[in-house]
């Protein structure tokens, strides 16, 4: 007899090691890996753009170690193609789900819930964008994956460039998704967090101009500061910045608000307890009428 799958509300518990284990390398692919994803509620596969580490931002709770020279610099796109069609078949072939973590969850393995751009670095920064994009749907089309998502997680800072906005028109048209980072309400906070010389603004610009075009989400990962959570001032400005994004014609489909899961670089960057980002979580959700949804 057939067992029922688990519901995923059980499966994806933060204590499993392929949820707190989120390594952007697998075997000996380059440019693209595995993992168990809460907010894809399954199996997500990466594509790491950026094994470079190349990032404009250098945020104080990143796990990427900098301290470890990166390697390619470019995105060979036939070997993208090749790794990610050997991915998607060692998953549907029922592989994955005999391999180290992957086994604690063996009934996620075989679905690709979506295809990620999220790596060592922000993907928007490569020169190829598009036909990075391109690549990806053409193999998930292939691969027969039609409701499957293409993911763009991004930092919004090169969301403004021309190749990328040619990508996320391609992806509008192959299940696409922008999950795009705003962790502070002023370029004060912005700048501690974040660490970036991007203006604040340009952030804020992109972000209302992409929201504009198609529906959002928005990622803001909450966190203690020297022992600090974000104040009160703070996190109304935060709190009005997206309002100003659908005041201005933009659509957020969702705010994914979560805490740090991981080891960070800088030892004062520390997690929110549970009820602390339940609190932030319920505010934002009253000052702005936004489902907000909690990963602790």
């Amino acid at each position: 007899m057939a067992t029922e799958p688990k519901p995923v509300s059980v499966e994806l518990k933060s204590s499993l090691a392929v949820v707190q284990d989120h390594s952007r390398h697998f075997s000996d692919f380059t440019f693209v890996y595995p993992v168990i994803s809460r907010r894809s509620r399954g199996l997500s596969i990466g594509i790491n753009v950026n094994p470079d580490k190349i990032c404009n931002f250098d945020c104080i709770y990143c796990e990427v170690d900098r301290r470890i020279p990166g390697t390619v610099s470019r995105v060979d796109l036939n070997q993208l193609r090749d790794e990610l069609a050997a991915m998607i078949h060692f998953a549907q072939d029922g592989g994955l789900a005999k391999e180290p973590k992957f086994n604690e969850v063996p009934w996620l393995t075989r679905d690709v819930r979506d295809i990620a751009f999220s790596g060592d670095g922000e993907p928007t920064m490569i020169a190829n964008f598009e036909e990075v994009v391109q690549v990806v749907a053409d193999v998930k089309r292939e691969a027969g994956l039609h409701t499957t998502k293409i993911v763009l997680i991004t930092d919004a800072a090169g969301l403004d460039k021309a190749s990328v906005k040619r990508g996320l028109e391609l992806m509008d048209v192959n299940a696409g998704e922008v999950w795009g980072k705003l962790d502070a309400g002023t370029p004060d906070y912005f700048k501690l967090v974040n660490r970036s010389n991007v203006r604040f603004e340009r952030i804020l610009e992109n972000l209302l101009e992409t929201a504009r075009a198609r529906p959002i989400l928005i990622q803001t990962l909450l966190l203690k500061v020297h022992g600090q959570a974000m104040d009160a001032d703070e996190l109304e400005a935060y709190c009005a910045r997206l309002n100003t994004i659908t005041a201005g014609g933009g659509s957020i489909e969702m705010v994914q608000a979560y805490t740090i899961a991981r080891p960070t670089p800088e030892a004062y960057a520390t997690r929110l307890d549970k009820a602390e980002l339940e609190a932030m979580a319920t505010l934002i959700r009253t000052r702005t009428s936004l489902i907000v949804q909690t990963f602790d």
